[in-house]
C-alpha cells in the first residue's frame, strides 16, 4: 500500500482488499484518461486514468492494453497538482528501471542541490519523444508535494528592511552559484568564505538561542529515496479540503521555500498545530512535478 495514499485522505485503508476496490473504482470512473502507443517493448497501449477525490488531488493509475483489448493494471500513485510555477530551469526526464515511471531532474540555483521529483504528465512527455520533439523550449515546472508528518511554528518577525535584505543576499547567492558553476574561481571562493562566515555566526547563536529562530527555511534532500526531501518553508496559502470518498480532511497549502513556491497536501491527522498564512510548515515530504509544455 503507498505510503502517501493517507496525505490524500485515505488514512484509514487497512487491507488490500479495500486498496483493489479503490483501484477498481479509479479505473472505471475516471474523470481524465490518456493513452498512448508503445513500442519498446512489442506494440501496446500505454493508458493513464486519472480520479480527483478533492480539488486536484487524487489517484493516477497506469497500465496497458492487450491484444485481446483487456485493460491490465500496472501501478499506482497519490497525486496532487500544484497551481504556481516553481522554476524555469531546464529539466532532465530519467525513466525508472522497474516500470514505465520517471523521474525529474532540475538544477534549480535557489536551492543549491539538484531537485528530483516523481515525474507525473508521463504522457505528454512520451507524446513529444515519440515524434522526436524533445527537447521542448519555452517550458516550465510546477512542483507539489505529499507529506505524511508536519508540524506548525510560528513565523521569524521581520520587518521591510529585514525582508529586503534577506531577498538581496539570496539573488547575490544565486548569482555566485551561478558563475561558480561556469568554474569561476573568485566565486567558489567568495561561497566558501560566506559558508565559513554562516557557520561561525550560527554557532555562537545557537548556545542561546534556538535553532528554528535562526533558521527561516532549508529544502534538503531525506533519507534514500532521491525524490524525499525535509523541509521549513512559510505557508503564503492554505485552505481545509475533504475528501468526499473518505470524508477525512486534509490540508492543502502553499508554501515559499528558499523562494521556491509550490503547493502541499496533508491529511489533518497527521499535522501537529494550526496551519495559517505567515506561519511556517516543517516536514518530510514526496516531491512531485508537472512540466507545462508550450500549447501546440
Amino acid at each position: 500500500m503507498h505510503k502517501y495514499l493517507r496525505a490524500i485522505g485515505f488514512g484509514q485503508l487497512k487491507n488490500k482488499q479495500q486498496l483493489q476496490l479503490l483501484i477498481t473504482d479509479c479505473i472505471r470512473t475516471a474523470g481524465r484518461r490518456e493513452y498512448i502507443s508503445l513500442s519498446d517493448h512489442g506494440d501496446y497501449i500505454f493508458v493513464e486514468c486519472c480520479k480527483d477525490f478533492a480539488e486536484n488531488i487524487g489517484i493516477a493509475v497506469r497500465g496497458e492494453f492487450d491484444e485481446n483489448n483487456n485493460y491490465i493494471y500496472n501501478y499506482y500513485f497519490p497525486y496532487l497538482r500544484g497551481s504556481y510555477i516553481s522554476s524555469k530551469e531546464d529539466v532532465s526526464i530519467e525513466r525508472h528501471a522497474e516500470k514505465e515511471s520517471y523521474a525529474g531532474i532540475c538544477d534549480d540555483l535557489r536551492i543549491g542541490v539538484s531537485l528530483i521529483f516523481y515525474f507525473q504528465n508521463v504522457i505528454s512527455y512520451l507524446k513529444y519523444q515519440s515524434r522526436n520533439g524533445l527537447p521542448v523550449k519555452g517550458t516550465s515546472l510546477t512542483l507539489s508535494a505529499l507529506s505524511c508528518q508536519g508540524t506548525i511554528l510560528m513565523p521569524i518577525i521581520k520587518n521591510e528592511k529585514e525582508k529586503k535584505k534577506v531577498r538581496q543576499a539570496a539573488k547575490n547567492r544565486s548569482h555566485l552559484i551561478a558563475a561558480a558553476r561556469r568554474g569561476d574561481e573568485e566565486a567558489i571562493e567568495n561561497l566558501t568564505l560566506e559558508d565559513m562566515d554562516t557557520y561561525t555566526a550560527i554557532s555562537k547563536k545557537i548556545q542561546n538561542e534556538d535553532v528554528f529562530s535562526i533558521v527561516d527555511t532549508y529544502f534538503m534532500p531525506y533519507g534514500v529515496e532521491c525524490d524525499q526531501y525535509s523541509i521549513l518553508g512559510e505557508i503564503l496559502e492554505c485552505h481545509k479540503l475533504q475528501n468526499f470518498m473518505s470524508g477525512e480532511h486534509i490540508y492543502h497549502m502553499t508554501l515559499n521555500c528558499n523562494d521556491l513556491i509550490f503547493d502541499l497536501c496533508i491529511n489533518e491527522e497527521d499535522l501537529l498545530g494550526e496551519p495559517a498564512a505567515g506561519r511556517r510548515f516543517k516536514g518530510v515530504v514526496w516531491l512531485q512535478g508537472y512540466i507545462n509544455f508550450p500549447e501546440g
